[in-house]
């Protein structure tokens, strides 16, 4: 193991966060069971005092939760030196199997992580909360994720050892080799950025579309999610080229390093929090028939809907100025 305030940070947060969940989805149980707003009981009083606190808890623990994935990103930048052959996170992360599948894991609880946030603050602007068994029910299935993204970003952490000879980048995002990474550094860029800016640009439309009617919430949804796949390859396919000015630089990690700017942050951070928003839009969409929120729920959808479009249309902006300030000619332009 390599002793980094980074890596022991990320050990102990994940520990802290999935004991929480898990002690929270062992309260949901008694939740689902039990739970009766209407009761005065001892057990209904003990149980929304408990629920008060323990939400309080999640959410701190949940925005960490957030923070952590660019925090393993920029943990797998910062040791890249500790490995031979390794020029950034790309090599760090490919150093032991379990890095790769600790990242994905990492981004999958980022959204099932925000979500659940999404739906508390909801939950906590009604009198009655009435998405108390939704909250609940969505941590039993939230907590088995965690421990499993636990273990297996423990075992990489736990099993990076200095001086291990790796591959970086530059053999794992080319054409010429295999894999989901080569296969996006194959896509033509053309092609792919057309379907990338029309994709993104719908989606900001479909958001302030929202923003104005209140309407089409689950088209925000899932265009958003559609906004991320697309815009991930997106920074394989064409957006690094641009940025590294060399057509065969596909990396995905080498944008959050000083020798660029760190680009790479802002740009992830706008399209992590835009397509967030814009998931987030259509998860209430379902709840704004219950009493209590049918003022609340909209709001908050309209919030959400303009700010994704405004993140989305921030990180696009972002990406036409690195296309037309690079010398880089890929798009026959």
């Amino acid at each position: 193991m390599i002793f980094h305030p980074a890596v022991i940070a990320l050990l102990v947060s994940s520990v802290a966060i999935t004991g929480l969940v898990l002690y929270s989805a062992g309260l949901g149980v008694t939740i689902l069971r039990r739970w009766d707003l209407a009761s005065g009981s001892e057990l209904q009083l003990a149980l929304e005092r408990r629920t008060y606190l323990v939400s309080t808890i999640l959410t701190n623990a949940f925005a960490f939760q957030l923070v952590s994935l660019f925090l393993l990103v920029f943990t797998a930048d910062r040791l890249h030196t500790q490995f031979v052959g390794a020029m950034c996170a790309s090599g760090t992360l490919n150093a032991d199997p379990s890095g790769y599948p600790a990242l994905l894991l990492k981004l999958i609880t980022f959204f099932l992580a925000g979500l659940w946030l999404v739906a508390n603050h909801v939950d906590t602007q009604a009198w009655d909360y009435p998405l108390v068994r939704f909250k609940y029910a969505a941590l039993l299935l939230l907590a088995p994720v965690l421990l499993v993204e636990l273990l297996i970003q423990g075992d990489y952490l736990l099993s990076l050892e200095p001086n291990v000879i790796t591959s970086c980048c530059g053999s794992l995002f080319t054409s010429d080799a295999h894999g989901v990474a080569a296969d996006l550094a194959a896509l033509p860029a053309r092609p792919t950025a057309i379907a990338f800016f029309a994709v993104l640009i719908s989606t900001c439309l479909a958001g302030l579309g929202f923003r104005l009617w209140g309407r089409g919430g689950f088209l925000v949804a899932l265009l958003s999610a559609a906004s991320l796949v697309v815009s991930l390859a997106a920074m394989i396919s064409f957006i690094s080229p641009f940025v590294y000015e060399m057509p065969s630089h596909h990396c995905p990690f080498d944008v959050l390093q000083g020798g660029y700017n760190w680009i790479g942050y802002p740009l992830y951070l706008l399209l992590g929090g835009g397509t967030l928003a814009g998931m987030g839009v259509g998860l209430l969409a379902p709840f704004r028939r219950i009493p209590s929120l049918r003022r609340v729920a909209p709001q908050i959808q309209r919030r959400l809907a303009l700010a994704s479009a405004t993140l989305l249309a921030l990180f696009l902006a972002l990406v036409v100025w690195l296309i037309l300030s690079s010398d880089l000619r890929l798009l026959g332009a």
